[in-house]
Protein backbone atom coordinates (compact mmCIF):
# COMPACT_ATOMS: atom_id res chain seq x y z
CA UNK A 1 0.00 0.00 0.00
CA UNK A 2 1.35 3.22 -0.92
CA UNK A 3 1.72 6.34 1.47
CA UNK A 4 -1.29 8.12 -1.10
CA UNK A 5 -3.32 5.52 -0.26
CA UNK A 6 -2.55 4.58 3.57
CA UNK A 7 -3.33 8.51 3.98
CA UNK A 8 -6.82 8.02 2.12
CA UNK A 9 -7.81 5.20 4.31
CA UNK A 10 -7.02 7.36 7.32
CA UNK A 11 -8.82 10.01 5.79
CA UNK A 12 -11.95 7.90 5.76
CA UNK A 13 -11.89 7.04 8.95
CA UNK A 14 -11.71 10.94 10.33
CA UNK A 15 -14.86 11.39 7.25
CA UNK A 16 -17.14 8.96 8.82
CA UNK A 17 -16.44 10.56 12.71
CA UNK A 18 -17.39 13.88 11.68
CA UNK A 19 -19.60 13.72 8.08
CA UNK A 20 -17.24 15.98 6.23
CA UNK A 21 -13.33 16.13 5.49
CA UNK A 22 -11.31 19.41 6.62
CA UNK A 23 -8.20 20.49 5.94
CA UNK A 24 -7.28 20.35 9.50
CA UNK A 25 -8.42 16.97 9.67
CA UNK A 26 -5.73 16.17 6.71
CA UNK A 27 -3.08 17.75 9.29
CA UNK A 28 -3.75 15.66 11.95
CA UNK A 29 -3.58 12.39 10.01
CA UNK A 30 -0.74 13.21 8.30
CA UNK A 31 0.95 14.62 11.78
CA UNK A 32 0.34 11.21 13.10
CA UNK A 33 1.53 9.13 10.37
CA UNK A 34 4.71 11.27 10.79
CA UNK A 35 5.06 10.41 14.49
CA UNK A 36 4.89 6.99 13.67
CA UNK A 37 7.94 7.02 10.83
CA UNK A 38 9.78 9.09 13.43
CA UNK A 39 9.29 7.53 16.37
CA UNK A 40 9.15 3.72 14.68
CA UNK A 41 6.19 2.58 16.08
CA UNK A 42 3.17 0.47 14.55
CA UNK A 43 0.18 2.89 14.21
CA UNK A 44 -2.59 3.25 15.18
CA UNK A 45 -1.75 1.63 18.33
CA UNK A 46 -3.37 -0.87 20.38
CA UNK A 47 -1.53 -0.24 23.64
CA UNK A 48 -0.61 2.80 25.32
CA UNK A 49 2.40 3.30 24.24
CA UNK A 50 1.92 6.52 22.75
CA UNK A 51 0.48 9.84 24.36
CA UNK A 52 -0.53 12.56 22.41
CA UNK A 53 -0.85 16.07 23.89
CA UNK A 54 -2.97 18.40 21.38
CA UNK A 55 -2.71 21.74 21.01
CA UNK A 56 -6.14 22.79 19.88
CA UNK A 57 -9.28 20.42 19.90
CA UNK A 58 -11.83 19.99 17.07
CA UNK A 59 -11.35 18.50 13.68
CA UNK A 60 -7.49 18.43 13.95
CA UNK A 61 -7.51 16.51 17.33
CA UNK A 62 -9.90 13.69 15.98
CA UNK A 63 -7.36 13.47 12.91
CA UNK A 64 -4.78 13.04 15.37
CA UNK A 65 -6.84 10.31 16.86
CA UNK A 66 -7.98 8.08 13.60
CA UNK A 67 -4.33 8.02 12.45
CA UNK A 68 -2.78 7.03 15.82
CA UNK A 69 -5.69 5.31 18.05
CA UNK A 70 -4.69 8.20 21.09
CA UNK A 71 -7.65 9.22 22.55
CA UNK A 72 -9.25 10.87 24.76
CA UNK A 73 -11.04 7.50 26.30
CA UNK A 74 -8.26 5.58 26.17
CA UNK A 75 -6.33 8.59 28.64
CA UNK A 76 -3.86 8.24 25.74
CA UNK A 77 -4.35 12.05 24.25
CA UNK A 78 -4.90 15.66 26.03
CA UNK A 79 -5.72 18.72 25.11
CA UNK A 80 -2.79 21.44 26.38
CA UNK A 81 -4.92 24.42 24.88
CA UNK A 82 -2.44 26.86 23.05
CA UNK A 83 -4.60 27.34 20.30
CA UNK A 84 -2.22 25.34 17.59
CA UNK A 85 -2.88 23.29 15.45
CA UNK A 86 0.35 21.21 17.03
CA UNK A 87 0.77 18.14 18.80
CA UNK A 88 3.75 16.72 20.95
CA UNK A 89 4.08 12.55 20.28
CA UNK A 90 5.77 10.69 23.28
CA UNK A 91 6.67 7.43 23.34
CA UNK A 92 6.33 6.32 27.00
CA UNK A 93 8.54 3.25 26.72
CA UNK A 94 11.74 4.87 24.83
CA UNK A 95 10.61 8.70 26.89
CA UNK A 96 11.14 10.14 23.57
CA UNK A 97 9.05 13.17 22.31
CA UNK A 98 8.81 15.10 18.93
CA UNK A 99 6.24 17.84 18.42
CA UNK A 100 4.68 18.76 14.89
CA UNK A 101 3.57 21.45 13.68
CA UNK A 102 2.41 22.69 10.20
CA UNK A 103 5.48 24.46 8.23
CA UNK A 104 4.85 27.96 7.99
CA UNK A 105 4.28 28.01 4.18
CA UNK A 106 2.49 25.22 4.59
CA UNK A 107 -1.18 27.08 2.95
CA UNK A 108 0.83 28.66 0.14
CA UNK A 109 2.63 25.34 -0.72
CA UNK A 110 -0.67 23.78 -0.48
CA UNK A 111 -2.23 26.51 -2.98
CA UNK A 112 0.94 26.15 -5.38
CA UNK A 113 0.37 22.31 -5.59
CA UNK A 114 -3.27 22.98 -6.79
CA UNK A 115 -3.13 26.16 -8.85
CA UNK A 116 -6.49 24.57 -10.38
CA UNK A 117 -8.66 24.12 -6.95
CA UNK A 118 -11.60 26.46 -6.83
CA UNK A 119 -10.94 28.37 -3.50
CA UNK A 120 -8.25 28.23 -0.60
CA UNK A 121 -10.11 25.92 1.17
CA UNK A 122 -9.89 23.34 -1.23
CA UNK A 123 -6.52 23.95 -2.42
CA UNK A 124 -5.50 23.17 1.50
CA UNK A 125 -7.69 20.24 1.47
CA UNK A 126 -6.22 18.72 -1.62
CA UNK A 127 -2.82 19.81 -1.15
CA UNK A 128 -2.04 18.63 2.59
CA UNK A 129 -2.97 15.09 1.02
CA UNK A 130 -0.21 15.35 -1.81
CA UNK A 131 3.01 17.44 -0.11
CA UNK A 132 5.44 15.74 1.25
CA UNK A 133 5.93 15.59 4.67
CA UNK A 134 9.39 18.48 4.49
CA UNK A 135 7.02 21.15 2.57
CA UNK A 136 3.97 20.44 4.91
CA UNK A 137 4.93 19.99 8.26
CA UNK A 138 8.45 20.94 10.46
CA UNK A 139 9.02 18.66 13.38
CA UNK A 140 11.64 18.79 16.20
CA UNK A 141 12.59 16.13 19.18
CA UNK A 142 11.46 18.31 22.58
CA UNK A 143 10.99 17.06 26.51
CA UNK A 144 8.02 16.75 27.70
CA UNK A 145 7.76 18.88 30.95
CA UNK A 146 4.13 17.92 32.28
CA UNK A 147 4.00 15.13 34.42
CA UNK A 148 3.54 12.39 31.90
CA UNK A 149 4.14 9.47 34.30
CA UNK A 150 1.19 11.38 36.92
CA UNK A 151 -0.86 11.33 33.74
CA UNK A 152 -0.99 8.26 33.11
CA UNK A 153 -1.36 7.23 36.87
CA UNK A 154 -3.15 4.12 38.03
CA UNK A 155 -6.34 2.73 36.63
CA UNK A 156 -8.61 2.09 39.15
CA UNK A 157 -7.45 3.74 41.67
CA UNK A 158 -10.04 5.98 43.37
CA UNK A 159 -10.85 8.32 46.62
CA UNK A 160 -13.50 10.69 47.96
CA UNK A 161 -13.20 14.29 48.39
CA UNK A 162 -13.21 15.10 52.14
CA UNK A 163 -15.07 18.36 51.22
CA UNK A 164 -17.53 17.23 48.40
CA UNK A 165 -17.94 13.69 48.81
CA UNK A 166 -17.40 13.23 44.90
CA UNK A 167 -15.24 10.43 43.76
CA UNK A 168 -11.93 11.44 41.94
CA UNK A 169 -10.26 9.22 39.70
CA UNK A 170 -6.85 8.36 38.51
CA UNK A 171 -4.78 10.33 41.50
CA UNK A 172 -6.43 13.39 40.70
CA UNK A 173 -6.85 14.51 43.84
CA UNK A 174 -4.89 17.02 46.38
CA UNK A 175 -3.86 16.06 49.63
CA UNK A 176 -4.52 19.31 52.29
CA UNK A 177 -4.46 19.39 56.05
CA UNK A 178 -8.11 18.55 55.55
CA UNK A 179 -7.64 15.46 53.61
CA UNK A 180 -8.19 14.64 49.78
CA UNK A 181 -10.18 16.75 48.28
CA UNK A 182 -11.30 17.13 44.88
CA UNK A 183 -9.26 20.19 42.52
CA UNK A 184 -12.27 22.01 42.72
CA UNK A 185 -12.83 22.16 46.59
CA UNK A 186 -9.02 22.96 46.61
CA UNK A 187 -9.56 25.86 44.81
CA UNK A 188 -8.59 25.24 41.33
CA UNK A 189 -12.11 26.01 40.10
CA UNK A 190 -13.23 26.01 36.43
CA UNK A 191 -16.68 26.17 37.33
CA UNK A 192 -19.02 27.86 40.34
CA UNK A 193 -22.57 27.30 41.18
CA UNK A 194 -25.22 29.42 39.59
CA UNK A 195 -27.47 31.83 41.39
Amino acid sequence: MTEEDIIKQYLQGTMVLHRHLCPRQVLGVRMGLLAAKLLQLQLPQSDKRLLAFVETDGCFADGVMVATGCSMGHRTMRLVDQGKVAVTFLDTKLERAIRVAPAAGARAAAAAAMPDAPNRWKAQLDGYQVLPDEKLLNWQDVRVELDWKRIVARPGVRANCGQCGEEILNLREVESERGSLCRQCAGERYWSAAE
